[in-house]
């Protein structure tokens, strides 16, 4: 019978080799869609553990199968992404990136060390188990339109179909041998805000004979403000920044336009389509209303990640029984995004939340941020728990 404890067994067996995949992945990282080499170092990796039968799947994107006895009973599958941020490496480490400007700041390399272990578990105990763990190593959850759509777009979700999904990503804020989790509405759905004000330039000391488009954009800024205060229900979380804003002035120039960037995000799509409309009537009318033109662009993101309340809460309960009750935290809602949401859209998935702090360490960094780094002491318990959550997800009818 398989046991949390064995699999805590196996997964200890696992920890260099864990350690060893995960600075590999971190030393050189590969930009969203481009993730080539990462793709081919991972299957070597799997063919090492007596895996095989690579499935590819939106470019770089590959899946496979452990059939355990009577695999048609039902099917679990687990994904994780492989792509890497833009960013230059600030950390000076062994495994510090050595592809210039791209960095693991988000924790995929994490990911994907997770998931090749929980796959070497799995595939050494699947005489013991009944049905179908599906293994999907993603590209490009960092870049629209989001790896997981191309996935499920090009039959990721087929052959054998998944009854549920799981995923695991890395959480700076959580110390490292705590998880967590949240049932219900997690994650924020996102998209992209692009915006011109078109007005007529001119010499700062003669502004009535210009057509100045700076204090328009100013008052677009506050209105598109007013559009979440005043017209979203207070009960539904909403966000609206403004994050970019270039006016080519200089102290005696009014600038031509007034370019702006920004990001819309919300958990319910009804609203999400209703802002997008307000959003432009905002902008247009603020414009119009002072003799300019306004040129807008909505560049529609992932939709919002919901967590399924029976798989979650199978997830939560195998978690507690693997690490304790007080090392299992329950999240609030995050506004941030993940295409992850895309297989929260069309199965029961379940999103949960992996500890990698360690202040004594100095492991403190936010994902995205250049000094990003974990306490590698999460890897080991990363790839345990996933293969002990889909073991128990197996067995639930």
């Amino acid at each position: 019978m398989i046991s949390a404890s064995l699999i805590k067994q196996k997964a200890a067996e696992l920890a260099d080799e864990l350690l060893h995949i995960r600075r590999h992945l971190h030393k050189n990282p590969e930009l969203s869609f481009q993730e080539f080499k990462t793709s081919s170092y991972l299957k070597s990796r799997l063919e090492k553990s007596g895996l095989s039968r690579f499935e590819n799947k939106a470019g770089t994107g590959f899946t496979l199968t452990i059939s355990g006895k009577n695999p048609e009973s039902k099917t679990i599958a687990l994904r994780a992404d492989m792509d890497a941020l833009p960013i230059q490496e600030e950390n000076d480490k062994p495994y510090t990136s050595q592809n210039p400007g791209v960095m693991h700041a988000c924790g995929h390399d994490v990911h994907s060390a997770c998931l090749w272990g929980a796959a070497t578990l799995l595939n050494q105990v699947k005489d013991d188990f009944e049905g179908t763990i599906k293994l999907l190593f993603q590209p490009g959850e960092e870049l629209l339109p989001g790896g997981a759509s191309l996935m499920i777009a090009d039959g990721a979700l087929e052959h054998p179909k998944p009854q549920q999904i799981i995923g695991q990503h890395v959480m700076p804020f959580l110390p490292v041998g705590t998880v967590g989790f949240r049932s219900g509405l997690y994650m924020a759905s996102s998209d992209e805000i692009y915006i011109k004000i078109k007005g007529k330039g001119g010499h700062g000391a003669m502004p009535h004979l210009s057509n100045d488009p700076v204090p328009v954009a100013a008052q677009v800024i506050l209105a598109l403000q007013q559009l979440v205060s005043r017209k979203a229900n207070p009960l539904m979380p909403s966000v609206l920044t403004i994050g970019k804003v270039e006016a080519a002035g200089a102290t005696n120039v009014i600038p031509q336009e007034v370019n702006m960037q920004g990001t819309f995000r919300t958990l319910d799509e009804t609203w999400r389509a209703e802002a997008h409309r307000l959003i432009e009537n905002c902008i247009k009318h603020t414009a119009e209303a002072w003799g300019m033109e306004a040129e807008l662009e909505i560049r529609k993101g992932y939709p919002f990640l919901k967590n399924d309340e029976e798989l979650t809460g199978i997830a939560k309960q195998a978690a507690i029984d693997y690490l304790g009750a007080e090392k299992v935290i329950d999240l609030d809602i995050w506004m941030a995004s993940e295409d992850f949401a895309y297989y929260s859209q069309v199965m029961p998935a379940c999103f949960y939340r992996l500890g990698v702090r360690n202040e004594e360490k100095g492991i403190i960094h936010g994902v995205h941020h250049p000094k990003f780094d974990i306490d590698e002491q999460a890897l080991e318990i990363g790839a345990g728990l996933m293969a002990w959550i889909a073991l128990n997800a197996l067995e639930s009818k």
